[in-house]
């Protein structure tokens, strides 16, 4: 079976070089050897060749916000693969930068080797730059391959304002590529022949990563020259551990997540957004889980798309409010910043809400922090502490509270700009699913992105809808939470300047 068109993009017009010694598969997204489309198309053009096959998982030292949190989770993700490819007739080469630059012109030097370099098609953070910049280097063709989620990103050809027109398109489209998911071995049909060793100019110049660095030996890891006041949390990265919290969640909370995902203190949520963040784990592998938890048999989805967040799919009621947060939800980030590439910013906004952001941006605050009150999180609202002392102590902030997280940035710092900047600063520096568009997203949604306008308008916000911590408590169960993660007893000292407190809102996303 081969990879759907509409899941391949030419990065250049250099030619396909049969005369190679290998098929190159440069995996930077798609970590993981199982339902990958780039593995996939690798190994068969591979097999078409006649050539050995060749994955290189490479790990710089001066990516943006490189870290002992991010490193450490890539570097559990290298080690599952490597233990995955053992025995398996492939070379699997992992590098790990010991100093900046140190991996320049490993991926130009294998590339003279190949007859093709196949690599993953990620639409964020600095990926698609990386891409741009290797077709125009490479003397070989480089093919970029969409492992993303179950709608090839082709597929959409526009942006969309809102979950609802993008729900009514997927709708309509999906069905069809229901029925091309990606094997569950791609490696499955390569010859069973050893290939042979990488040449030794490329494994003396960037030799394979140290095996103490992969088993998590703490002071490899200290010796990289990353960000070390970003510590790595207790939460394991891999393929291996992305299956377990996988059929940890099918097996109980999906059940009940309609009722349960939005209340920290029962664990309702999935926790599988790092993985699928860093590949670990694909979205046809957690779409094929659910379906397969609910004996769920295809009706005639075609038939009646309306949007409807509810019925669609013809499964339990769990399982779809599950699904619309992993494709419609996720996907939509996906669609929009392949479309809208580039840092999102506020011009990323509907014109309602950045004409009422605009009209209240110097509206006075009753708090105003700085950055680094907000990033100790030293503010005087317990609630916002426990959620901002969650993602500084383990990479991430239960799911509810990311939206009250955002409201307050902007309640608190001078400008929307401001609100932007640190909600992104903050998100992409000690999350493990930040840097991700599904993650800018949830910011942009914070400022009206994917909303309507609300009445009454307010302070601050305007139409933007608005939320408070005082509404949020009334609603959802949390005291296990904010005596786990709160920083600030009640009544202790405030910090901020004061003026007129805002009412409430409702604060249900979509």
């Amino acid at each position: 079976m081969t990879v759907p068109a509409l899941r391949l993009r030419l990065m250049n017009r250099r030619p396909l070089r049969t005369d190679g010694e290998f098929v190159l598969y440069w995996m930077i997204a798609a970590r993981r050897t199982r339902s990958n489309f780039a593995l996939q198309h690798a190994a068969d053009q591979a097999c078409r060749l006649g050539r050995p096959l060749v994955v290189l998982e490479g790990l710089r030292c001066d990516y943006p916000y490189a870290s002992e949190r991010l490193h450490r989770f890539v570097l559990d993700g290298m080690a599952a693969n490597k233990r995955s490819m053992a025995g398996r007739p492939v070379v699997y080469h992992p590098y790990v930068e010991s100093a900046p630059g140190a991996g320049k012109g490993l991926l130009e030097a294998l590339a003279g080797y190949a007859c093709e370099v196949v690599t993953d098609d990620f639409p964020g953070f600095f990926l698609p730059d990386m891409l741009a910049a290797a077709g125009r280097k490479l003397a070989v063709r480089l093919t970029a391959v969409d492992s993303n989620g179950l709608l090839p990103l082709q597929a959409a050809g526009r942006s969309f304002a809102t979950a609802h027109a993008f729900r009514r398109f997927l709708q309509k489209e999906l069905p069809g590529h229901l029925a091309e998911p990606p094997p569950g071995d791609p490696l499955a049909e390569l010859p069973l022949a050893s290939p042979p060793a990488l040449p030794r100019a490329i494994t003396h110049r960037w030799p394979a990563v140290e095996p103490l660095l992969l088993d998590g030996d703490p002071a490899a890891l200290a010796a990289l020259p990353i960000d070390h006041s970003v510590a790595s949390v207790s939460l394991r990265g891999g393929a291996a551990a992305a299956l377990a919290r996988l059929e940890q969640f099918v097996a109980g909370p999906l059940s009940r997540y309609s009722t349960e995902r939005n209340h920290p203190d029962l664990d309702g949520c999935s926790g599988l957004s790092p993985y699928l963040h860093f590949g670990h784990i694909g979205a046809h592998q957690v779409f094929q889980a659910v379906a397969d938890s609910c004996g769920w048999v295809p009706p005639d989805l075609a038939s009646h798309a309306s949007g409807s967040r509810t019925g669609w799919w013809g499964m339990p009621p769990d399982a779809e409010a599950f699904l619309d947060q992993l494709i419609t939800w996720r996907e939509l980030g996906y669609v929009n910043s392949a479309h809208c590439p580039g840092q999102p910013g506020l011009d990323r906004l509907p014109g309602w809400a950045r004409q009422t952001l605009e009209r209240h941006s110097d509206d006075p605050r009753r708090y105003r922090y700085s950055v680094e009150e907000l990033r100790t999180a030293a503010t005087h609202d317990p609630l916002w502490n426990a959620a901002q002392t969650q993602l500084l102590r383990e990479g991430t902030i239960h799911n509810y509270l990311r939206m009250l997280w955002g409201k307050k940035i902007i309640e608190w710092t001078p400008s929307p700009q401001a609100a932007l900047d640190v909600m992104f600063e903050f998100n992409d520096r000690y999350a493990l699913d930040g840097r991700d568009p599904n993650s800018a997203t949830g910011i942009l949604w914070c400022l009206g992105a994917y909303d309507r306008p609300w009445g009454p308008v307010r302070p601050v916000f305007g139409s933007v809808r608005y939320m408070s911590s005082e509404n949020t408590a009334k609603k959802i169960r949390m005291r296990n939470y904010l005596g786990q993660y709160a920083r600030h007893a009640a009544g202790q000292a405030q910090t901020g300047s004061s003026s007129a407190p805002l009412p409430d809102s409702r604060s249900d996303r979509d």
